[in-house]
């Protein structure tokens, strides 16, 4: 439960379209590929730990109905244990990244540097990025754009600036959606967050600014993907996309209508079976644009 396995679909999405334009390009090391994703969930491990027992100490899970595991809360698991698991998680997502580090290049120092900063900084430290409205930011480019790059650059390190620029501008879609991910959890806890000063960005703006942010990610989602199929980053197939506009529709009238905390948790979930959903049909339309060039069924 503290884990949080079922968010472990902001790892695989990323991942997963790093993966893809990989293999499209020639470059794909299915070991080094899979050593990459068990790092990337091992840092995305720690940030689930790191939050369960930084919100803990500072009081932030106090009024809270649902969300998170609440594992030390409901005394499931002692502080203590959340942060030895925290720890371990952080190790092992270290430890794989230096060895990547090892196999390629500077590059991916930077990019890990920045993951680790993320994981550990979003509800710890001095300066926690979900206490002062940054949290939709830091996830939606560190598991959207950065990852995507990272995983890209362990298996091709001598990537130039303007491929590097093209992968990251192909992650936009699901940044999107991550970031929609995080605001419909700072939507369904606006009360319990505002009480202890938690100052997210639906905390600050309120709940009609936070319902109009949700609605303009997933919007932006999808529009995002029309302009980059325009301009030749991403595949005219990547509009098999579309399928999940219905869920999408349906999601932002809960956002816009519900404000009871057990509805809002579910649609929060399904904020992020959406995200996986988006992802992976994102990953099939570069596979069947890869698959379509092989038979020079287009050129």
């Amino acid at each position: 439960m503290a884990l949080r396995p079922r968010v472990f679909v902001a790892s695989y999405v990323p991942m997963g379209l790093g993966g893809a334009l990989a293999l499209r390009d020639g470059v794909f090391n299915l070991p080094i590929f899979l050593l990459a994703l068990v790092g990337v969930m091992a840092l995305q491990t720690t940030a689930n730990l790191v939050n369960e027992y930084a919100d803990f100490r500072r009081g932030a899970d106090e009024l809270k109905q649902a969300g998170q595991s609440l594992a030390i809360k409901t005394q499931l698991l002692s502080p203590q244990e959340i942060l030895v698991g925290a720890l371990v998680s952080l190790g092992i997502g270290v430890g794989i990244g230096l060895f990547l580090l090892s196999q390629s290049g500077s590059v991916l120092w930077w990019i890990g540097i920045g993951g680790v900063l993320v994981a550990v900084t979003y509800t710890a430290g001095p300066f926690p990025l979900a206490y002062h409205g940054l949290g939709e930011v830091a996830a939606g480019v560190f598991m959207g754009p950065m990852v995507v790059l990272g995983a890209y650059y362990v298996m091709s390190p001598d990537i130039l600036a303007p491929k590097g620029v093209e992968l990251s501008l192909a992650a936009f879609p699901i940044m999107f959606t991550t970031a929609a991910i995080l605001h419909a959890n700072n939507i369904r806890d606006l009360d319990a967050d505002r009480a202890v000063n938690k100052r997210t960005l639906a905390v600050r703006f309120g709940l009609r600014v936070a319902r109009w942010e949700y609605r303009n990610l997933l919007i932006l989602a999808y529009v995002s993907q029309v302009v980059l199929i325009l301009v030749g980053v991403l595949p005219l197939t990547t509009l098999l996309t579309l399928l999940t506009v219905k869920e999408a529709a349906r999601l932002v009238h809960v956002f816009n209508t519900e404000t009871e905390t057990a509805a809002l948790h579910v649609a929060q979930g399904q904020t992020a079976r959406l995200h996986g959903q988006l992802g992976l049909w994102l990953v099939i339309s570069i596979l069947i644009d890869v698959l379509m060039r092989s038979l020079n069924l287009i050129g």
